[in-house]
């Protein structure tokens, strides 16, 4: 551990650690880190990414998800700041990409109004590289010709208002955060006429464990829990999802082509 005693400017550096594979980082982000006096890391954040960080800097888990936060937002908040004073350049280290869902605009917020300095590193979101990484493409000519990225619950507890929206669009519509509520959120497709719309749903994009299925908006709630799909996951609305898997040149699981089958037939 560094020499407390030793004069640090507090700051933060807020990075996008990608979706998952440890290589889907920035080589800035990869600097940052190694620059580090304090790391904070979060649930979604491949732990392999902290070797790239001095063997003395605390790494300190803070990861939050659905239905088990080890540290609620405003906690995580104080700690930004009280460890920034104490070793120095605090670097905040979340998935995917800091301010696409990420809370990161809170985080550098609260750092401000404390005298902190602030800096950000852009992540590779999962929203783009999850889809794109199975074989998705978000866009394609005749098929879709652009995308939205809604999540999939509000704090309150409901579905965003956006979905009910994006549902009577062309668009594909890519889903954050929203297993818990896979049912409710492709009802709103079939309630507009879609029930036959195809959909994607990959869980644990890009990292170890990596699974997917395809369906239609009228099964695919079904066929998630049939085959105990479960956070964290993407879902994708849209023509495009039909790709899963077409794109890929290297040879994919036989269980997400024996899952294809099944939701197709």
């Amino acid at each position: 551990m560094k020499n407390l005693k030793q004069e640090k400017c507090p700051q933060l550096t807020l990075v996008g650690a990608g979706p998952g594979d440890p290589e889907l980082i920035t080589l800035k982000g990869v600097k940052a880190i190694a620059n580090a006096d304090c790391i904070l890391y979060d649930a979604l954040v491949n732990p392999e990414l902290l070797q790239h960080a001095p063997a003395n800097v605390p790494k300190i888990f803070v990861g939050k998800r659905v239905g088990q936060h080890s540290a609620k937002q405003e906690e995580i908040n104080r700690m930004i700041v009280h460890y920034a004073h104490l070793w120095g350049n605090v670097v905040r280290l979340k998935g995917g990409d800091p301010f696409v869902f990420g809370r990161g605009q809170e985080e550098i917020d609260y750092a401000k109004s404390h005298g902190l300095l602030t800096s950000l590193v852009p992540g590779l979101s999962s929203a783009l590289s999850v889809p794109a990484s199975a074989g998705i493409p978000l866009t394609e000519r005749g098929v879709s010709q652009s995308f939205w990225v809604i999540t999939g619950m509000l704090r309150t507890g409901e579905i965003s208002r956006d979905i009910e929206l994006a549902a009577q669009s062309s668009a594909t519509v890519v889903v954050l955060m929203g297993m818990t509520k896979i049912e409710e959120i492709s009802g709103v497709f079939c309630r507009h006429g879609r029930s036959d719309l195809d959909v994607a749903i990959i869980q644990n994009g890009t990292a170890q464990g990596e699974r997917s299925i395809i369906g239609k908006a009228h099964n695919i709630a079904q066929l998630a829990r049939d085959h105990q799909f479960a956070s964290p996951a993407i879902i994708v609305f849209g023509g495009v999802s039909k790709r899963l898997n077409a794109n890929m040149l290297t040879a994919v699981k036989k269980e997400t082509y024996a899952i294809q089958a099944e939701a197709l037939s």
